[in-house]
């Protein structure tokens, strides 16, 4: 059974703060950009605002997991590989579908923002959530 469009809408709750503001605030902007992504694919939005919103995703997401990983690998956290490797399967699965929009090629937006949404809760929620402890214990928050 399909998912319901507003239901895949992000909503902000504890399991999305690592407790590292500079990477939460990161994570709420990113997030913002999902949800209005989805609203304008609902309200069946010109396809230039859909590119505008998805480009403006992937600026925003390539920009976090730089700044992520540099202060993961200054403060020489132990999952760091794991981390940058899951970074760059997510920005290949981004790009790819931003290729393969501007090339015209038949995409189905509500499964690729399905898999966003999933993407961001199990990312943020549980890959995320284990350096935010390390970095507290020393003095990050």
């Amino acid at each position: 059974m399909a998912e319901d469009n507003m239901s895949l809408l992000l909503l902000w709750n504890r399991a999305c703060n690592v407790g590292v503001r500079a990477m939460d605030n990161q994570h709420a902007i990113m997030m913002d950009t999902m949800n209005e992504l989805r609203l304008e694919a609902i309200g069946g939005g010109k396809r230039v605002q859909k590119d505008a919103l998805l480009a403006k995703l992937i600026e925003l997401t390539r920009t976090h997991f730089r700044a992520e990983e540099q202060l993961l690998a200054q403060y020489r956290f132990p999952g760091l590989t794991e981390h940058r490797v899951a970074h760059q399967r997510e920005l290949a699965h981004l790009q790819e579908f931003a290729t393969r929009l501007q090339h015209g090629e038949a995409v189905n937006l509500d499964d690729f923002l399905g898999f966003l949404h999933h993407w961001f809760i199990d990312h943020v929620a549980g890959v995320d959530q284990k350096y935010g402890p390390w970095l507290n214990d020393r003095g990050v928050y």
